[in-house]
């Protein structure tokens, strides 16, 4: 892999500063202290390349034996990834005799944006189109190509290599996600991207690189260094406080509605900002009215292997036998092979209910009285 530099305004944070410019500079001050996620997405990466490069018959070092992370889940997922990409450059040829495949290929987009550079997982150019493919490992966040700031700032560093080379129109960008199940391709007119990127990118980048502009709250604090004790993001979690936590029945349901739009943010802070004041605590930070205490634990074996010899010799049997769960049977058995053997025997019972945005992807849930109303030909006796 290329060797990782630190941008200002990286493509991978685009998304929180081009909503809140300010923020870019405001994170300057805080340590990139890293996580276990950020680290096993890295060593997903690497695998994927390997495995990409093996596939395209490039030179290629295997390096399984260095990574920390690595497992048969991590295996499949590079390996899928690295087939996907040999089916979109066999799509590819359809319409270009030689498409150009790039793979871990650098990119600088600073017409745009102030030292603006990254790292493209793969580039394929064919006849009028470029498509930039992202690798994303993470589990937790479900992530859209549709009009996404990274990956339009990877085309745009791509088009700064290429476009004059070849005859582009069009501009795709795919979002490659194993672990979600998520294969999301957006595609856009290269002059839409360029246009989007002089009336949006360029001036937005120019307000974050100063350090102007708003403050502006919202899903994107969640990848903030400063969100724990961001004032803007507290002032705008604390307006919640208009409604005097009234019980529900005391809200009209336009109330209701107002807060849920606001609900998962404000738990988010709330827990962002409980978090932060732990570990200043734990370095020895003072807060008034408050102390830092031991938590409850549970009791555990010193040694486990001396527990077992004790009670055996006690004439029991120290051990219980059971069947893996589903996870840990797919990471022990990897994902082409869990699915192979076990299929016919996995059900996915109905999921509990919860309340989620209409933009939310899942189907609505039908309810008894939506069911009622429908046997009924629309009319309700509730």
């Amino acid at each position: 892999m290329p060797p990782k530099g630190h941008a200002i305004l990286s493509a991978s944070s685009a998304d929180r500063w081009l909503h809140c410019p300010p923020s870019a500079r405001l994170c300057e001050s805080y340590a990139d202290k890293g996580s276990d996620y950020a680290a096993e997405g890295t060593d997903a990466h690497a695998l994927c390349e390997y495995k990409l490069r093996r596939a395209l018959g490039l030179p290629a070092e295997d390096p399984t034996d260095n990574l920390t992370w690595y497992n048969e889940e991590m295996n499949d997922c590079a390996a899928g990834y690295a087939a996907y990409v040999l089916e979109q450059a066999e799509a590819a040829k359809q319409i270009c005799a030689d498409p150009v495949v790039l793979i871990e290929q650098r990119v600088d987009f600073s017409r745009w944006v102030e030292g603006g550079f990254g790292t493209a997982d793969c580039i394929i150019i064919a006849d009028g189109t470029l498509r930039v493919i992202d690798y994303k490992h993470g589990l937790g966040v479900l992530v859209s190509a549709e009009e996404n700031p990274q990956m339009q700032c990877y085309a745009l560093g791509a088009l700064e290599l290429f476009d004059g080379i070849y005859d582009i129109e069009t501009v795709g960008m795919t979002i490659y996600q194993p672990r979600r199940d998520n294969v999301s391709t957006w595609e856009i007119s290269k002059d839409a991207l360029y246009r989007w990127a002089d009336e949006v990118l360029k001036p937005t980048a120019e307000l974050a690189f100063a350090g102007d502009g708003n403050y502006l709250c919202g899903e994107w604090c969640g990848f903030c260094k400063a969100k724990a004790n961001c004032r803007a993001r507290a002032e705008a979690n604390l307006a919640l406080a208009q409604y005097e936590f009234k019980l529900p029945p005391l809200l009209t349901d336009e109330d209701i509605e107002d807060i849920l739009s606001k609900a998962d943010e404000l738990v988010s802070w709330a827990s962002d900002i409980r978090e932060y004041a732990l570990r200043q605590a734990v370095s020895g930070r003072k807060w008034a009215g408050w102390k830092l205490v031991e938590g409850r634990s549970n009791r555990r074996y010193i040694n486990d292997a001396v527990v077992a010899d004790v009670v055996e010799r006690a004439g029991f049997d120290p051990y219980e036998r059971r069947v893996l769960g589903v996870t840990a049977m797919q990471k022990l058995l990897g994902k082409s092979r869990f699915g192979e053997l076990l299929s016919p025997y996995i059900e996915k019972p109905q999921g509990k209910p919860t309340l989620v945005p209409e933009s939310d992807k899942r189907p609505a849930m039908s309810t008894a009285e939506a069911d009622f109303n429908e046997n009924e030909g629309g009319q309700s006796y509730v």
